[in-house]
This record gives C-alpha cells, structure tokens and sequence, in this order.
C-alpha cells in the first residue's frame, strides 16, 4: 500500500502564491446571481485587481462596484462611501442583489457595516420608494482579507447568501442545491447536463456560466447593458430552503449546505469535485438517494465511453507517468484520483491551503495509487519547485502561474483551473463528470505526446 507524506511548510515568507485574499472568492459567488453587483467596502485597487484576473482568464468584463476608501477613512471611517455607494448602484443599475464584501481596510477600520446598510436602505426608500427598495436585497459578507484565502472568501459568501436570502415554504420543490465552487463555466454547464440526465432540477449556488460566458446578443428586454445573460435568479435562492437536499462539490465550502441544513433540514453532501470515473460516480449517486431518480442510459453511455477512453490510452501512454499538480484543493484532489485512474502516479500534489477534508480526500488517492503521494500543505509555488528539482516528474497539470516552472524543468505543463491567461476555451471547456474526464484524458495525452512521442520520432526520421 502507498504512503501519503504530508510536507508542511518550514518557511515564513511566501513566493509566488496559490492563493489569495477572501473578497475574490466572495465577488466570484456574487457575480453568479442573476441581476447581482458585488459591492466591495475597500479601496479601489481591491476590485481593480479582482477585474483585472477574471478579465484576464475568462475573456469577458467582470462588473465589480467599489465604495474607494481612501486615507481619510482610516480616521474617520468609510460611513459616507458605503451608504452612497449602495444609493447610486440601486438608483442607476436596480440590481435584485447586491453583496457587500467588505475588505481588510474596512474591517481593520471597525466599521458597522450592518449599521450603515440598514441606514443605506432607508435613504433608498426616501429616494425610490418602499416597493422599489423592497425588490433590491442586500447581502453583508465579512471577508477580511488579512486572515484565510479567497476559497474562504467564496465559502463566506455562499453561507451569506442562503443565510440572508433563503425562504422556507409549505412544501419541498424536488430540487438538489449544488454548491459548485470556483469553477469554469463550462464546468457548470457540465453539472447541469448531468442533472438533466438524471432527470432533476438544480439551483446552483450560485450559477457563474453565463455571467463568465456570455453571448454577445443584447436583450431588447434589457436596456442596461450591465445586465448579462445567466446566473441564478433571486427567486431561486430564496427557494433553496424547500430543496431535497444540497450537495457541495469542494470541500472548502460546505458551511452554506450546514445552515441550510441546520435552519431548514434540509440534507447535505459535501462529496469530491466530479472529476474522472470515480467521483462522477459518486455524485451521481447522491443525487439518485436525494431525488430517487434512475440513472439514465444516455448518462451510462457517457460513462461507456470514458471508460473506452482510458482502455484506449491508459497504458499505451500514461501508465506510470509522474505527475505534479497544484491549485484549487476541491480540483487538484479530484485531478489526483483521476491520473490515479489513468495508471499516473500524482507523485505531489501542492495546494495553498491547509484543508483536513482535502487531505482526508488525499489519503484515499494514496491508497489507490502504485508509489507514495506527496502532499505540500498550505504551500507556494516555489515549494513546488523546489521538490521538482530533488524529485523530477513527467508532466505538470495546474493553473498559467506555473508555466515558468515548467519551462525552466523542461517538463510540459497542461492547464487546468484558475487562473489561465496563456491559453484559450480553458473556461468552457469542462473537466468534470464523463464528458469533462474525455477532455482530461485526452488534453494530458496530447501533452504527453507533444513531449515524449513526436519529438522522439521526428529525431528518428532524420
């Protein structure tokens, strides 16, 4: 049986981070309401920078407001910019949500962020009317950005949410809640297909597809150009207290689905991202058990033919490559099991974070695989390359920040995650469920390939 060794960090500073601060994960969960504005209680560089790494890996705008706290909101606090800010979004863009995520400056400051949106909400009725104000929701979202990291953000986020919007009825309404993490759109799209299949309805909390993905055919219903296509609506969330259960799909996210279940009984199911054979089988089977649903031969088709996949190139070509793979804790665990699958040996696996469930999940790879996993805890980037030089891999699977690394080590780098700003369609290209574990099986063989096969055989025709 292989071993997991978990490598803490011995170091105090950080290079080259896997993570970053909370009110990132908190804007990215806000954006994927329907008619929903993140409003960040900070200075402006703290949505400047979020904008500028969504613009950058999605290829579309991110519409992220700022209540720009400057130096004199140190002393006197950042009262005035919040209630103003709430007043100009709700007169100019109407939103039905608005999330306030607040920031290490506003929160270092000690502002009363609940106290200053209740007095926000009674300028808007002065100025627009109580039914007007009622249809605007506000969402409070502590994200203080000098303590955890931007999955603890999207985590906060989401329970804030369903804390704040959430409306039990009479009477369920035979749908599963999916708390899908920090995902692709075309993941998303994925969840939802597989859903379909199994003849069930989803109320993603919440659905970033198309506010990440959106077509370029503006609404003639819609005059404002702020408002995409997509995203979960208002009366969706607040209906997710009636669900026959909530299924998280990332183990750093999971206290949304724990109140909902405490405040409303309903069940929840923190399971691993559907990635590869194994874990979409697993998904798949919480949903049977919530919704009673039969699993659906079209689903068992997709099954079919990722298995012929894998008997196609698994041992032809991947059969005890190395793997080293970093990012997002909920992927690069899924990511592990399935290159387990393959015949891979995911000889480390670095995450930023420092996750019990993650590392629960890596035990069970450990078991599964022909060598000894490595894990790099709570870890950076330069933790990873340091090991790489003692304990050289075959190929890399992660996100663009670690593209020099895998430059520098010669050894090829296939993208996956968040961010990815040097390749494009890596957004709506899945990689969960069956047909995610094709795209996966197929882009690391071509990888492989490009490195090891085409290369060696062109010296040879020479």
């Amino acid at each position: 049986m292989s071993n997991l060794n978990v490598i803490n960090k011995n170091r105090t500073a950080v290079i080259n981070p896997l993570v970053t601060c909370q009110p990132l994960g908190a804007m990215f969960a806000v954006s994927g309401i329907k008619r929903g504005l993140p409003l960040v209680h900070g200075s402006q560089g703290c949505s400047t920078f979020v904008r500028y790494g969504f613009a950058r890996h999605f290829r579309e705008p991110a519409d992220i407001a700022v209540t720009s706290l400057h130096e004199d909101a140190a002393v006197f606090g950042g009262r005035k910019n919040l209630i103003s800010g709430i007043g100009n979004l709700a007169a100019r863009f109407k939103p039905d949500v608005m999330g306030v995520v607040t920031t290490c400056s506003s929160e270092i400051i000690g502002d009363d962020v609940g106290g200053f949106i209740k007095m926000a909400k009674d300028e808007i009725v002065k100025k627009m009317g109580v039914t007007a104000a009622e249809k605007i929701k506000i969402v409070q979202i502590n994200t203080p950005s000098f303590v955890e990291q931007h999955y603890k953000g999207y985590d906060n986020a989401i329970k804030a949410i369903v804390d704040t919007l959430a409306e039990p009825k009479d009477e369920q309404n035979e749908k599963i809640n999916i708390v899908p993490g920090i995902v692709n759109p075309g993941d998303i799209r994925e969840i939802k297909h597989l859903l379909s299949l199994m003849k069930t309805e989803g109320i993603m909390l919440t659905d970033t597809s198309d506010p990440f993905d959106s077509p370029l055919r503006p609404s003639k219903a819609e005059k404002n150009p702020y408002y995409q296509k997509g995203g979960t609506p208002l009366e969706e969330i607040k209906d997710s207290a009636n669900s026959l259960g909530t299924i998280s799909l990332c183990s750093y996210a999971n206290t949304g689905a724990q109140s909902l279940e405490r405040k409303y009984k309903i069940p929840s199911k923190v399971g691993g991202t559907p990635i590869g054979v194994q874990n979409t089988d697993e998904f798949v089977r919480t949903v049977k058990k919530f919704t009673g649903n039969e699993v659906s031969d079209d689903l068992l088709d997709e099954r079919g033919l990722l298995i012929d996949a894998m008997a196609d190139l698994s041992s032809r070509y991947l059969f005890g490559r190395k793997v080293a793979i970093y990012g997002d804790p909920a992927l690069t665990a899924g990511l592990a099991r399935f290159v387990t699958e393959l015949g891979m040996i995911p000889s480390v696996v670095c995450v930023g974070v420092k996750n019990p469930e993650f590392v629960k999940e890596m035990e069970k790879v450990a078991k599964e695989s022909e060598d000894d996993v490595d894990v790099l805890l709570g870890q950076d980037l330069r933790a990873l390359d340091v090991y790489i030089k003692e304990n050289p891999v075959d190929i890399m699977i992660g996100n663009s920040d670690g593209r020099l690394m895998a430059k520098d080590h010669k050894i090829p780098l296939y993208r996956v995650g968040y961010p990815v700003y040097d390749r494009v369609g890596t957004a709506r290209r899945p990689i969960v469920g069956y047909n995610g574990g094709l795209n996966l099986i197929d882009g690391i063989t071509n990888t492989i390939l490009d490195k090891y096969y085409e290369v060696q055989d062109w010296k040879l025709q020479q």
